[in-house]
């Protein structure tokens, strides 16, 4: 039965999305004003939802939005929340300064700020992973040049939202989806 306010209750993700592992995924042209919001589970093999068989052989390459952007790494253990259960390495600034998230974090990057690679080095038990993109519509441009060409070919590349071209994914070579 439809509601008044039942349009504001999302239940799984959109039919083009990943349903294995797509928790929630919402935007401003599914509800008018809401920035976008991207939930998901990350479990120990990438091999379900990438066609490889370990995490060191993807990375998701650098690259900046138009607008603020918060990642949020949820660990799972309900005897130690903080605990992500995982290592997960991503890299900041132009200069690629190395974080290393093993427990429960939450990071906010600027717009336009470069962020990235983001590479999962181990789980070793399933973890949440929230992005919300302070804008109604992702953004997304590469920074390629960034990445030594040795590493390219494990990098996954999104180019979406900027200078008006449509999205443009580019998966890591080797993968179900390259």
């Amino acid at each position: 039965m439809a509601t008044k306010y039942g349009k504001y209750f999302i239940t799984g993700p959109s039919p083009e999305r990943e349903a294995a592992k797509i928790i929630a995924d919402l935007n401003g042209d599914l509800i008018q004003g809401s920035n976008r919001y991207l939930v998901n589970w990350v479990f120990p093999s990438p091999d379900e939802l990438f066609g490889v068989s370990s995490w060191d052989q993807i990375s998701h390459g650098p690259h900046i939005h138009k607008s603020a952007e918060i990642l949020m790494h949820i660990g799972t253990n309900p005897d130690d929340p903080f605990d992500l259960g995982a290592e997960v390495e991503l890299c900041m600034g132009p200069e690629m300064e190395k974080h290393i998230i093993t427990k429960s974090t939450v990071t906010y990057i600027p717009p336009n700020f470069i962020h990235c690679p983001w590479t999962i080095k181990r789980v070793d038990r399933p973890f949440i992973m929230i992005q919300v993109n302070q804008e109604a519509r992702h953004t997304e441009k590469s920074l390629k040049n960034l990445v030594p060409a040795k590493d390219l070919d494990r990098m996954m590349f999104v180019d979406e939202g900027y200078e008006g071209k449509e999205a443009v994914w580019q998966f890591p070579k080797g993968s179900k989806r390259g």
